[in-house]
């Protein structure tokens, strides 16, 4: 019997069966009997639970034998057998919050999610990473976040390595990133190719691993005013693991299927059995196999107690090694597919008790990982040595990404009552690239196949002083806080070997003076042979870099609960830099009780986001595959002469405007979360198109960072869930859906021609950041030791602009026409993911599942688009189906 058809039969016996629970009810209150409202009660080991009401009072039907566990934030946790109860009272604790973490959006201890003002979505990492075989933080997110997205790219430099992710279709870096309430540093890569997020920067998710995350948080609104810049699209907040006395982990495996559907013509890489080459440097091109992509993955957490007074450390190790996947590409592109990946994670949490009111606490680690991806395909011509490729190569741009981090601090409760928080975050982020399977075509003979091509770092410091308190006396609550936060940047692009980014001469000596130096040719064509490492030219003496700057800031902000309906806040920011000035920014929220199951919720913002490092003064010369031919090509740096002759000004920060309108309701086992919003953010610095540039030596085409365009984004969010106990069987549903809308309201190009500037192919890669909808249904069942799990997605149409558009006009019968030809359409798609569990014992448990069960891929396109395959970056990727099995333990 199919899976479907299993599960199906599963559903329809088990609704058939009738059997009691136990209703309990109670009221929790304080140490002074005064009722706590939102306080989180759950089945223990389940996702069943519910809240608190205005009086305190709760009511949830649970299995006899079932635990209860009660907590609240800024007290201590309790657990209590219900032992056939019906009613059960608990008082809780007020305890120092050792194991407390801001919830994003508000600052008040006593807020939960679904109380807030503005939308937070709270997703428990270990249920979603369970009921999916996916591996990854941004993957698993793209499945479980509603306005969030992410691809895997290929043919992207060094953005096949590091997954550019978006928040309601802005950019990588509009998204700010915190770990247990602390800024995050970003990446120091800067997407440059035809990716998502192309001209941006931002946070690599996937250097945390999945298993030392308790919950992530995220914010869906702009929140510059709140935690600074980067915060316009919202903030993702991750909750690191704080349990002791118990160790869990697990072991998964996965491949792709590599049955890629579509018209191929024979001889293409990876279909019929078709070879690139037999071998390269132990890398099988083209062979042929069913499966591919193979992702062995491996991760322990455990944690201790430390003292008796709620302290602890949590340590986790997470080992990945994934293969390559190959795609049919065409002649140009015969390495299309996913990068590999080998990495190891090591993230530590942890709180030490000095006193009842005071603790420190540490929390960092490292992720190292090597990775190999394919460039394009280098057949014959210039760049090709037969004596040392006698078919052409393939080159290879491997990476060793090491990222660390540190935060320590110290909390405690002054004798007023005022919550002090002093802390120290340090990260950094480093990018060394290493190219191989490779050349150097001006060395000719006698070129290495190896290269160190040099990298890019970013470190990030920033010390926070926080102060907050709760004046439970005033209205009917009031919270303040205010604080302040300095921060320090430095970015560095160090250089690669000679051979890397060097031109020689046919004696071969480095040219240094072109006027009596000659280049060598090619025999057969009479072209220069160019130099610099074929696939990433790597970074020599004049890109090297090595640019500071510092920030500091101010904030205040307040919530003040008027009565038991009507909560309003509001939140002032006061930065400057020390590179381009100051701003201030500022937001108001609301949350209205309609009645005891609807809130009614708004905000409105001002918002930006400062130029990042990388932006204003990164710089390369690298060949760019235009339609299958070489280009030579030059990212000049904004601060840089050559900038300047071509028009183009300083970068300043983007400027926003947020608005969210919205509500939540619940009705009995049915709870929902429509939240509309709009964005307005204008001078966006973006890349712009190819400038000719005949007055450089060696290249033909550059591009710069510009505050190009404003744009407006208009959406709307959804979340709905239900949750039903059927006798000992357990149903629940989740809809999420994102409907969004950019468009660009203006180009800012002065003078210059908009078609180069940014024209009609560089906005479709901006407004095709996310799809116009992505909408998720997922299905879960359990009863006794089984439980399964149905998903359902749902992407629309996507549009893109191939590189046609740089054609001559000419060639078409107009513009429109060339427009409308070099338009590449991926239609809308249906993935479908289904996973089956099986509990052994309480410390055993086998899932076994499908991703993308179909086998689904993207619509096929012509050889114009951007990557060198049969597709673009788009909607659910270019894998295909993804099968794996995970065995999760703990004890």
């Amino acid at each position: 019997m199919k899976p479907i058809g299993l599960l199906a039969c599963f559903l329809v016996f088990n609704f058939s069966l009738v059997s009691s629970q136990t209703p309990v009810n109670g009221t929790v209150t304080d140490q002074d009997g005064l009722p706590l409202v939102g306080v989180n009660i759950v089945e223990k080991g389940t996702s069943n639970g519910t809240t608190t009401d205005f009086d305190g009072k709760y009511q949830l039907s649970v299995f006899a034998n079932a635990t209860l566990v009660f907590s609240y934030i800024g007290y201590n946790t309790v657990a209590v057998e219900v032992s056939g109860r019906e009613t059960i009272n608990i008082s809780l604790s007020e305890g120092m919050m050792l194991d407390e973490v801001q919830l994003v959006g508000s600052r008040s201890p006593k807020r939960t999610a679904t109380d807030t003002a503005v939308p937070v979505d709270v997703i428990d990492i270990a249920e979603v990473a369970t009921q999916s075989g996916r591996i990854e933080v941004n993957e698993l997110l793209q499945y479980a976040a509603p306005s969030f997205n992410a691809n895997k790219q290929s043919g992207s430099d060094g953005a096949d390595h590091i997954d550019p992710a978006t928040l309601r279709g802005l950019g990588p870096d509009q998204t700010l990133v915190l770990i247990n309430g602390k800024r995050r540093h970003q990446s120091s890569l800067i997407n440059i190719f035809g990716t998502k997020g192309r001209g941006n920067t931002g946070t690599d998710l996937n250097a945390i691993p999945a298993s030392a995350i308790k919950r992530i948080e995220i914010l869906r609104d702009g929140a510059a005013a709140q935690y600074g810049s980067d915060a316009i699209a919202g903030v993702i907040n991750i909750v690191l693991k704080d349990q002791t006395d118990k160790v869990s982990g697990f072991v998964s495996y996965g491949a792709y299927n590599t049955n890629a559907p579509g018209d191929f013509p024979p001889g293409t890489p990876n279909t019929d059995g078709n070879r690139l080459d037999t071998k390269q440097d132990g890398n099988v091109i083209g062979e042929d196999k069913s499966l591919d992509g193979g992702s062995v993955k491996a991760g322990v957490n455990f944690g201790a107690a430390i003292g008796n007074n709620g302290g602890y450390v949590n340590v986790t190790t997470e080992y990945l090694k994934k293969n390559k996947t190959l795609r049919p590409g065409f002649d140009f592109r015969r390495g299309f597919g996913e990068a590999s990946i080998e990495g190891f994670n090591l993230m530590t949490n942890a709180s030490i008790p000095l006193s009842t009111q005071s603790e420190f606490y540490v929390f960092g680690g490292r992720n190292y990982r090597d990775t190999d991806a394919f460039a394009f395909t280098r057949n014959d011509g210039n760049r090709v040595i037969p004596s040392i490729y006698p078919n052409g190569f393939n080159p290879r741009i491997t990476s060793n990404i090491i990222d660390n981090s540190l935060s320590a601090g110290f909390r405690t409760v002054l004798e007023n009552g005022w919550k002090m928080d002093m802390s120290n975050t340090y990260g950094k982020n480093k990018f060394h690239y290493f190219i191989k399977g490779t050349l150097n075509a001006s060395l000719e003979d006698v070129s290495p196949t190896d290269f160190d091509a040099g990298g890019h770092s970013l470190m990030q410091n920033t010390v926070n002083l926080d102060f907050s308190k709760f004046f439970e006396d005033t209205l009917e609550g009031v919270n303040l806080a205010f604080g302040a936060e300095y921060r320090t940047e430095n970015f560095i692009i160090f250089a690669g070997e000679e051979g890397t980014w060097g031109t020689y001469d046919v004696k071969g000596n480095l040219i240094t003076d072109p006027s009596t130096q000659t280049q060598p040719t090619d025999p057969e064509s009479g072209e220069l042979r160019p130099g610099g490492s074929q696939g990433f030219p790597g970074y020599g003496p004049a890109n090297e870099v090595n640019r500071s700057r510092s920030n500091i800031s101010l904030y205040a902000d307040g919530e003040f609960e008027f009565s038991e309906p009507f909560l309003l806040s509001a939140a002032a920011r006061f930065e400057n830099f020390s590179d381009f000035g100051s701003t201030l920014n500022g937001k108001l929220a609301a949350r209205l009780k309609a009645s005891d199951k609807v809130n009614i919720r708004g905000s409105v913002s001002t918002g930006f986001r400062a130029p990042s490092l990388a932006q204003i003064y990164y710089n390369l010369r690298f060949t760019n595959f235009i339609g299958g031919d070489a280009v030579d090509q030059l990212l000049s740096p904004n601060n840089s002469p050559v900038t300047a002759s071509f028009g183009i000004g300083q970068l300043k920060e983007e400027k926003a405007f947020n608005a969210g309108l919205g509500f939540t309701a619940t009705f009995g086992d049915f709870t929902a979360t429509i939240d509309g919003y709009y964005i307005k953010v204008d001078d966006r610095i973006v890349l712009t198109g190819n400038f000719d540039a005949p007055q450089i030596p060696n290249v033909e085409a550059a591009q710069f960072f510009v505050n190009g365009v404003d744009t407006k984004t208009t959406g709307l969010d959804i979340v709905l869930s239900w949750l039903k106990n059927f006798g000992d069987s357990r149903l629940s549903a989740t809809f999420t859906g994102n409907i969004n809308d950019m468009k660009i309201d203006k180009v800012n190009n002065g003078g210059l021609d908009a078609e180069t500037f940014f024209g009609e192919r560089d906005k479709g890669f901006l407004l095709a950041s996310a799809p116009k909808s992505k909408l998720t249904l997922n299905v879960n069942y359990r009863k006794d030791k089984f439980d399964a799990g149905l998903g359902f997605t749902h992407f629309s149409k996507v549009e893109l602009l191939d590189f046609q558009m740089l054609e001559p006009t000419s060639d078409y019968a107009s513009f429109a026409d060339k427009v409308m030809q070099a338009t590449d359409t991926y239609d809308s798609k249906m993935v479908t993911d289904l996973v089956l569990g099986y509990q052994f014992t309480d410390g055993l448990k086998l899932n076994i599942g499908a991703n993308n069960l179909f086998n689904i891929y993207p619509d096929q396109q012509d050889d114009w688009v951007e990557g060198g395959g049969y597709w673009d970056a788009v909607q659910m990727g270019f894998g295909g189906a993804y099968y794996y099995a995970r065995l999760s333990f703990s004890f």
